[in-house]
């Protein structure tokens, strides 16, 4: 069962020369199990660093981030580890598979920081069914088309049964058709209850999803995309 996700009053700021500097001011947004949500701004307004907090990979200045009844931001150690390797999958622009492993072997890569499952290998399976590559299971990265590494970077995502997906600029080598049948498979996912949180500057993808926000001046602005646009 997937849970909702609460962000709540979330601020980040860096010391700087004069002063720090404000990156988020006061972010919050909740989303629950089944929806899809796109954040869209210009470069160098915090979008990154607002999937990091909300993923554990960086800590808020103030404010939380909640799943469920897990209080994200309050983890430290194993207990973080645990969360993140369990509960979030992230998807990011270049899809970081290993180039000496087959797909297959990479999909299984995130379940050896977790308790070992005899099934392991059988979900894998049908992961990579499910987002259309089953047949190049046994293929190297480098025998792949950028499509191909991206949906099984998502197979990879899932493994150990996240039910949160945060994607930053996952389209973004992609070409417009490719990107197009990523999208189809994020709200094919959505329909199995994840969560998926996107960053992009494509305003034409942006549109497809449930909900969309522009980050502006540190807060999250309620935006309706123009397709066919780039951001």
């Amino acid at each position: 069962m997937h849970e909702r996700l609460l962000i709540e009053q979330i601020t980040k700021s860096y010391p700087a020369p004069g002063g720090s500097v404000d990156i988020l001011r006061g972010v919050s947004l909740a989303a629950e199990p089944g929806e899809t949500v796109a954040i869209v701004g210009p470069s160098g307004a915090g979008k990154s660093t607002l999937l990091h907090i909300v993923g554990s990979l960086d800590q808020p200045t103030s404010g939380s981030v909640k799943l469920g009844e897990t209080e994200v931001t309050a983890l430290a150690g194993p207990n973080l580890a645990a969360f993140r390797a369990r509960k979030v999958g992230f998807v990011f622009q270049d899809h970081h598979l290993l180039p000496q492993l087959t797909a297959l072997e990479n999909v299984l890569l995130p379940t050896l920081t977790v308790e070992r499952k005899p099934d392991n290998e059988t979900r894998a399976r049908v992961l990579l069914e499910r987002v259309g590559v089953a047949r190049r299971m046994d293929a190297f990265p480098a025998q792949m088309s950028g499509g191909e590494r991206q949906r099984i970077a998502i197979a990879r995502a899932l493994i150990n049964g996240a039910g949160l997906l945060l994607c930053d600029e996952p389209t973004g080598n992609l070409d417009r058709d490719t990107g197009a049948a990523i999208i189809d498979l994020f709200l094919e996912l959505a329909g199995d209850g994840v969560i998926v949180l996107m960053v992009t500057h494509n305003l034409e993808l942006a549109a497809r999803l449930g909900r969309c926000y522009e980050l502006r001046g540190g807060l999250l602005v309620s935006t309706t995309p123009i397709p066919g646009g780039s951001k």
